[in-house]
């Protein structure tokens, strides 16, 4: 992979757009391109945090274990994200796994080599910190939304949360199956089946296959801010 062709596959909210070619070139030279299948768990709550992976291609599941045994999925990366900097960062050992949805690539890059690469380049931990505050404002929201808002509000907003513009329409991240929404909002499969055919019968959205488009973004976003 060249820095160009790597460059491409970022996007403006990747730590790593604040980096040029050749030091993405640079980054490169220090890295591992590693394959990965669906199903496959590249990060492990638990371990050590020696090494980050970079997001090339595919969808990843972040996803924690709670005491009870229940998996709490906290969020899906897609490409251009940086995922394992906290247990880098703290010395702990990693809060959360990393399971591809679906097949694609990623770099691994090592700790020290991570951590050398940061003190060159100071820009990539001011954009890592903004990183961790927009991942931390959006647990906090997810708090809220558990607390503060019945089903239906809930789910409208971890929709929004999870929604790409397209020119017809908006369409999940990844194309998540409901089975996997459910997974991240909370509610049993039954409960968001029956929300989204009545938001379809209503034209909010549109249901194929098992996949959601969003149709009238406006009216779920004043689904998203009703409370009880």
């Amino acid at each position: 992979m060249t820095a160009e062709e790597l460059l491409g596959l970022l996007t403006p909210k990747s730590i790593l757009s604040v980096c040029t070619p050749d030091e993405l070139g640079e980054l490169l030279a220090v890295s591992a391109v590693c394959k990965m299948k669906s199903g496959e768990e590249i990060l492990a709550q638990g371990d050590e945090g020696n090494a980050i992976v970079v997001i090339l291609a595919g969808t990843v599941r972040i996803s924690m274990i709670a005491p009870n045994g229940h998996e709490i999925v906290l969020d899906y990366a897609e490409p251009g994200s940086v995922l394992g900097e906290i247990a880098m960062l703290d010395g702990q050992p990693r809060t959360a796994s990393a399971t591809a949805v679906y097949a694609g690539r990623y770099l691994k890059i090592t700790r020290t080599a991570t951590e050398a690469f940061i003190e060159r380049h100071p820009k990539v931990a001011l954009a890592m910190l903004r990183d961790m505050a927009r991942r931390l404002r959006e647990t906090d929201t997810t708090i809220e939304s558990d607390r503060a808002f019945a089903a239906g509000p809930r789910l409208a907003r971890f929709l929004k949360r999870l929604t790409d513009q397209k020119t017809a329409g908006h369409k999940l991240a990844g194309d998540l199956s409901q089975g996997e929404l459910g997974n991240f909002v909370g509610m049993s499969r039954e409960n968001i089946n029956r929300q989204l055919a009545s938001w379809s019968e209503a034209g909010v959205i549109e249901l194929a296959h098992g996949k959601i488009r969003i149709i009238d973004d406006d009216y779920l976003a004043q689904i998203a801010e009703q409370g009880d």
